[in-house]
């Protein structure tokens, strides 16, 4: 939109007041370009949305003024973040006004900020795991590599990250453990299952030492050259399993998501499932108890007679 249509459609009592609110948001908390672009297109659809019930200035703003604002734009179709954004953005401006005194009442303090859904990680079948795992094929250096990384993907919920983390010392196989180091270099303990073990005993003995070059690199998980495997580089190996499996969309993260739910559907407690994770708060676990009714109902409509 022009400046001059901008002009035509906004009294100056609307327009002017986003303008200050953008150059101190520019100039006072240096607000970088494209956040200050989402507020202008925020505010000034909202501030159009008033001048066409007559509003020629923020004084007037009303509670329901923006209760009924944000129920058109749900009616319009807009997503419920999207929503949620214009809220922030109103809620922004009208703090800006009440600490320039253009305000002395906050008429958005009291509207309820939209629930946000929570979409659910997708998860593999413990049949889909078997498919991807087996899709690694040979005996090479790089098989035995990869069916390795990806049963510690799978069997510790490990993060990519902790993965190609992994030191060769972090293995346990007597205490049957693998040690993970997750954010802020925070280490737990994770169980190893046998065909986790199995695969990175064998990728030890006979895989890695393939690889070295005698700079006695700490990495478990190690590339040709010797040098340890990237992060980059583990999502493509994973990406790679996938595709010669019929898998489309499995990522690294997929298979953590998938160690949790086959854990919970197992009858595993909320509260290991979370220690294994290594989330700090409870709340981010318990997405799964919701993924883990999903998955329990899709068994159910796929075998029930009466499903």
């Amino acid at each position: 939109m022009s400046g001059g249509e901008r002009a035509e459609e906004l009294p100056a009592g609307l327009a002017a007041p986003i303008e200050d609110f953008l150059d101190a948001g520019r100039v006072e908390a240096g607000l970088a370009r494209a956040s200050l672009r989402a507020y202008r297109g925020d505010l000034e659809r909202f501030a159009r949305w008033l001048a066409r019930r007559g509003r020629s200035d923020w004084k007037r703003l009303e509670t329901a003024d923006l209760v009924d604002y944000l129920g058109d734009r749900r009616r319009e179709g807009a997503a419920e973040a999207t929503v949620a954004r214009n809220l922030v953005a109103v809620r922004m401006l009208v703090r800006f006004l009440l600490d320039e005194g253009a305000l002395r009442r906050d008429p958005a303090a009291h509207v309820p900020a939209p629930v946000l859904r929570r979409l659910l990680p997708r998860s593999l079948t413990p049949e889909d795991v078997e498919r991807l795992v087996e899709a690694v094929e040979g005996d090479d250096w790089r098989a035995l590599r990869d069916r390795a990384l990806l049963e510690v993907l799978y069997a510790c919920g490990a993060r990519v990250s902790e993965a190609v983390g992994l030191r060769t010392d972090d293995l346990e196989p007597r205490l049957r453990v693998l040690r993970l180091h997750g954010k802020g270099d925070k280490a737990r303990i994770v169980p190893v299952g046998v065909r986790a073990r199995e695969a990175v005993e064998r990728w030890l003995a006979e895989g890695r030492p393939r690889v070295t070059r005698g700079d006695r690199v700490p990495q478990l998980f190690l590339t040709r050259s010797g040098r340890p495997l990237g992060r980059t580089d583990a999502w493509r190996r994973v990406r790679a399993a996938a595709l010669a499996a019929g898998l489309p969309s499995v990522t690294p993260h997929t298979l953590r998501h998938s160690f949790a739910t086959h854990l919970l559907a197992g009858g595993a407690d909320l509260r290991a499932v979370q220690e294994m994770l290594g989330h700090a708060s409870i709340r981010t676990t318990e997405v799964y108890t919701h993924l883990d009714a999903e998955y329990v109902r899709g068994l159910h409509r796929l075998y029930h007679p009466r499903g």
